[in-house]
Protein backbone atom coordinates (compact mmCIF):
# COMPACT_ATOMS: atom_id res chain seq x y z
CA UNK A 1 0.00 0.00 0.00
CA UNK A 2 1.09 3.63 -1.08
CA UNK A 3 1.46 6.04 1.75
CA UNK A 4 1.52 9.64 2.30
CA UNK A 5 4.95 10.41 1.93
CA UNK A 6 4.93 8.68 -1.08
CA UNK A 7 3.25 11.02 -2.91
CA UNK A 8 3.91 14.10 -0.91
CA UNK A 9 7.08 14.34 1.36
CA UNK A 10 6.50 15.03 5.13
CA UNK A 11 6.71 18.59 6.26
CA UNK A 12 9.84 19.16 8.40
CA UNK A 13 10.24 22.15 10.47
CA UNK A 14 14.03 21.58 9.06
CA UNK A 15 12.31 21.91 5.12
CA UNK A 16 10.53 24.79 6.13
CA UNK A 17 13.20 26.73 7.62
CA UNK A 18 15.26 25.97 4.17
CA UNK A 19 12.64 27.25 2.04
CA UNK A 20 12.38 29.84 4.06
CA UNK A 21 16.46 30.63 3.91
CA UNK A 22 15.87 30.85 0.18
CA UNK A 23 13.48 33.90 0.07
CA UNK A 24 13.31 35.38 3.63
CA UNK A 25 11.68 38.58 2.59
CA UNK A 26 9.19 36.93 0.83
CA UNK A 27 8.67 34.57 3.38
CA UNK A 28 7.98 37.17 5.91
CA UNK A 29 5.60 39.05 3.56
CA UNK A 30 3.64 35.53 3.18
CA UNK A 31 3.29 35.00 6.80
CA UNK A 32 2.29 38.20 7.45
CA UNK A 33 -0.41 38.24 4.53
CA UNK A 34 -1.61 34.89 6.03
CA UNK A 35 -1.75 36.36 9.83
CA UNK A 36 -3.92 39.37 8.34
CA UNK A 37 -5.91 37.34 6.15
CA UNK A 38 -7.24 34.74 9.03
CA UNK A 39 -7.20 37.35 11.41
CA UNK A 40 -11.09 37.95 12.57
CA UNK A 41 -12.81 40.75 10.59
CA UNK A 42 -16.26 40.65 9.05
CA UNK A 43 -15.90 36.81 8.84
CA UNK A 44 -14.74 35.27 12.55
CA UNK A 45 -12.39 32.62 12.24
CA UNK A 46 -13.89 29.87 12.07
CA UNK A 47 -16.05 30.88 9.27
CA UNK A 48 -12.21 31.49 7.64
CA UNK A 49 -10.86 28.17 8.52
CA UNK A 50 -14.50 26.27 6.65
CA UNK A 51 -13.43 28.40 3.41
CA UNK A 52 -9.83 27.21 3.82
CA UNK A 53 -10.78 23.43 4.38
CA UNK A 54 -13.30 24.07 1.36
CA UNK A 55 -10.53 25.63 -1.19
CA UNK A 56 -8.17 23.27 -0.42
CA UNK A 57 -10.21 20.80 -1.33
CA UNK A 58 -11.03 22.35 -4.55
CA UNK A 59 -7.19 23.27 -5.16
CA UNK A 60 -6.74 19.71 -4.37
CA UNK A 61 -3.62 20.69 -2.21
CA UNK A 62 -2.88 18.18 0.44
CA UNK A 63 -0.71 20.27 2.94
CA UNK A 64 -3.51 22.32 3.01
CA UNK A 65 -6.18 20.41 3.87
CA UNK A 66 -3.16 18.95 6.53
CA UNK A 67 -3.06 22.33 8.01
CA UNK A 68 -6.50 24.36 8.02
CA UNK A 69 -8.72 20.99 8.83
CA UNK A 70 -7.16 20.89 12.51
CA UNK A 71 -7.21 24.74 12.47
CA UNK A 72 -10.78 24.95 12.21
CA UNK A 73 -11.62 22.47 14.59
CA UNK A 74 -9.36 24.76 16.96
CA UNK A 75 -11.64 27.73 16.32
CA UNK A 76 -14.48 25.49 16.67
CA UNK A 77 -15.83 24.07 13.85
CA UNK A 78 -17.09 20.71 14.09
CA UNK A 79 -16.90 17.58 11.87
CA UNK A 80 -20.20 17.78 10.37
CA UNK A 81 -19.27 21.77 9.47
CA UNK A 82 -16.20 20.76 8.24
CA UNK A 83 -18.11 17.70 5.52
CA UNK A 84 -20.51 20.13 5.32
CA UNK A 85 -17.94 22.44 3.62
CA UNK A 86 -16.09 19.77 1.72
CA UNK A 87 -19.30 18.93 0.23
CA UNK A 88 -19.83 22.72 -0.88
CA UNK A 89 -16.78 22.36 -2.53
CA UNK A 90 -17.32 19.25 -4.20
CA UNK A 91 -20.44 20.92 -6.01
CA UNK A 92 -18.28 23.69 -6.90
CA UNK A 93 -16.26 21.94 -8.48
CA UNK A 94 -18.05 19.26 -10.40
CA UNK A 95 -20.22 22.76 -11.05
CA UNK A 96 -17.22 24.51 -12.72
CA UNK A 97 -16.88 21.15 -14.84
CA UNK A 98 -20.49 20.80 -16.40
CA UNK A 99 -20.53 24.99 -16.68
CA UNK A 100 -17.29 24.50 -18.61
CA UNK A 101 -18.83 22.86 -21.12
CA UNK A 102 -20.43 25.23 -22.49
CA UNK A 103 -17.12 26.17 -23.90
CA UNK A 104 -16.44 23.11 -25.69
CA UNK A 105 -20.60 22.88 -26.75
CA UNK A 106 -19.30 26.29 -28.17
CA UNK A 107 -16.15 24.92 -29.88
CA UNK A 108 -18.72 21.85 -31.16
CA UNK A 109 -20.75 24.06 -32.86
CA UNK A 110 -18.36 25.90 -34.80
CA UNK A 111 -16.39 23.06 -35.77
CA UNK A 112 -16.58 22.15 -39.39
CA UNK A 113 -15.81 18.64 -40.61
Amino acid sequence: MMEKKDIFPETTRELAQKKAALAPKNIEAWRNFSKTVFEAGALDEKTKQLIAVAVAHVTQCPYCIRAHTPQALRKGASKAEIMEAIWVASEMRAGAAYAHATIAMEEMEQYKD
